[in-house]
């Protein structure tokens, strides 16, 4: 067998690996469509059959990954070299226990389990590694809730301490709307943890994710900020690049090398800050592909962030993340509860510049996120406000009745 042969199929046997995707939502879709297109077979898993990365992995499995022994006749059954958490809601103790087994968990079993609590990754990031965070403290109760506001100030925010698109979160600008909030956020927490954080308000004028995507055997990278906008505690618009002071892009830089070499493991992780006028500020981690950073499917960059996912958890080198244009993300919701309907269609395909992408979840209710506008401008000659307006008016095309 000659060298050529060899080193093909030594290079086949690096990128065919089976993966195991645990959480099959939109974001989970892309990352199946990016490792399939590296040569992965990938096995996709959630609590209902159906679900959008389902749709295109090459085999599913069905159950609540907060049930541990499910999870592990899930690894049992179909023995992947890799599993990558697409969720924050995991049995995250059986995830150690793969690792020291000797499967890959993405990024990492630390990271999965650090970010699933709140109170973990706010305590290593302001107490360990001395980030700059929104004051908080903690409540089990509504007495220890009316503690924390007491010291915090108002206004404020309460959210679980484990939950995800914004659920059970609230803003209390009055000491009569606490009993609500803890109430909401309680009812709101996903697992079995019932805790909740309250955050200070802190003066900001942007809200941004930093995409960091840390390598195997290569140096960190960032892609351009994106700014974001939120409604609900869920997010409705991205935009990239979000302009910013160059000195606070390096802060936030700094600050998301530190979080991530803390956490250890190769992916990709979205970062979020909050920009004041004068101070960077920690927000919230995920270890994985992030909800506003959809806005690359628009093309922004040479390796769209489920691509970059792909390749870091692969093992494979990425030598650069280039911005090659300005482009806008913006959500379409549901209306109503029932099954999918679409309109609209044809007049949003014949917009230029831009395109969209549906999720295929196949249920409906208020407010959940269905589809998503993307416009983009490779001119650079639409501002940015020009492009959101874009992208909303084609948002505002398409209907899920």
């Amino acid at each position: 067998m000659n060298t050529k042969l060899l080193n093909t199929l030594a290079t086949n046997a690096k990128t065919m690996q089976k993966v195991l995707l645990l959480g099959s939502g939109e974001l989970g879709k892309e990352v199946v469509i990016a490792l399939q297109r590296l040569g992965c077979t990938v096995i996709a898993c959630d609590a209902y059959e159906g679900a959008p990365a389902m749709q295109v992995a090459d085999h599913f499995e069905v159950f609540s990954m907060l049930d541990g022994d499910a999870l592990e006749a899930a690894v049992k059954k179909h023995n992947p070299e890799i599993i990558v958490p697409e969720v924050e809601s995991i049995r995250t103790d059986k995830l150690y226990e793969f690792e020291q087994s000797g499967i890959q968990v993405t990024p990492s079993a630390k990271a999965a389990n650090f970010t699933m609590n709140r109170k973990l990754i706010r305590d290593l990031a302001a107490k360990e590694l001395g980030l700059r965070t929104a004051p908080y403290a903690y409540a089990t109760n509504i007495e220890e809730l009316e503690t924390a506001v007491a010291t915090i100030g108002l206004p404020c925010v309460v959210k679980p301490l484990m939950s995800s698109s914004g659920k059970g979160q609230s803003v209390v600008k009055d000491t009569s709307e606490l009993e609500a909030a803890f109430t909401y956020a309680m009812e709101g927490s996903r697992g079995d943890l019932k805790e909740i954080i309250v955050e200070g308000f802190i003066d900001f004028h942007t809200e941004i994710t930093l995409l960091t995507v840390t390598q195997k055997n290569g140096p960190t990278l960032f892609c351009a900020p994106i700014g974001h906008r939120q409604e609900r505690g869920d997010y409705q618009e991205s935009w990239q690049p979000c302009a910013m002071d160059s000195a606070q892009l390096l802060e936030a830089q700094d600050m998301a090398k530190k979080v991530t070499e803390a956490l250890g493991g190769a992916g990709i992780w979205g970062i979020e800050f909050f920009l004041g006028d004068d101070a960077v500020y920690f927000s919230e981690l995920s270890p994985r592909p992030h909800d506003t950073g959809m806005v690359t499917l628009a093309g922004t960059q040479n390796f769209n962030e489920f691509e970059l996912h792909a390749r870091a958890l692969l093992g494979l080198s990425i030598p650069e993340i280039e911005l090659r244009y300005p482009g806008v993300s913006a959500v379409i919701l549901a209306e109503k509860e029932g099954e999918p309907v679409y309109s609209g269609l044809d007049a949003a395909s014949a917009e230029p510049q831009a395109d969209f992408k549906i999720f295929g979840k196949p249920t409906t209710r208020p407010y959940r996120r269905m589809a998503v506008a993307l416009a983009y401008d490779r001119t650079g000659e639409e501002s940015m406000d020009r492009l959101r307006e874009r992208a909303a008016r084609i948002a505002s095309m398409i209907t899920v009745h």
